[in-house]
């Protein structure tokens, strides 16, 4: 994600937070943001210096802020704009998982673990149906004991279930590392 992504998608959250709640602190908002303090100071100052938002001092420290009319048009604005972005990624990561599953049908694959139980996982799993690979279960890195009517697996139970490879579902680096301990052909959508 570029940096103009990144402003677009802080603003469009502190944009939609203040329009759910105008009576929001900055301290509140840098906390649901994950962001420093100061660095939501700076997009406040900046969003009002734009005239997407008023800010009213009610009484000593309160304020509240206020989407005007040309805010309320530029949170429309980011959210179409974040929606093709978000669509735009699905589309990639749907032909990553398709060319990653040609190859493993053209290699003889046919049981297969999905390493990870998030989103991409249930994008992968999705993508199967209608294959002729079978998603044998899924290996739980959050704790999950549920996923569609799969097996779920802890990390340690793989190691003593039959299949023919695991495809890598998540993007965590510590949770991939785990995978040098197992006995496995393993696929990695971002290596097709």
């Amino acid at each position: 994600m570029n940096k103009s992504s990144i402003n677009d998608e802080i603003s469009l959250r502190i944009l939609e937070h203040i329009h759910e709640s105008p009576s929001i602190t900055q301290r509140d908002l840098a906390s649901k943001l994950g962001i420093a303090l100061g660095l939501t100071n700076s997009y406040i100052k900046r969003l009002y210096k734009k005239g997407y938002i008023k800010i009213k001092n009610l009484t000593g420290k309160r304020i509240i802020y206020m989407l005007t009319p040309k805010g309320f048009t530029e949170k429309a604005r980011l959210t179409l704009n974040y929606m093709a972005r978000s669509f735009n990624y699905f589309k990639e990561i749907k032909q990553r998982i398709d060319k990653t599953y040609d190859l493993m049908v053209s290699l003889g694959i046919k049981d297969v673990v999905i390493w990870g139980n998030d989103e991409l996982a249930e994008l992968c799993y999705i993508a199967s149906i209608g294959l002729p690979i079978k998603i044998f279960g899924v290996v739980s890195l959050n704790g999950a004991k549920k996923f569609h009517n799969l097996p779920v697996y802890s990390k340690a139970e793989i190691r003593n279930t039959q299949f023919d490879a695991i495809l890598v579902a998540t993007f965590d680096e510590k949770e991939i590392a785990e995978l040098k301990n197992i006995d496995a052909k393993v696929y990695y959508l971002w290596q097709t």
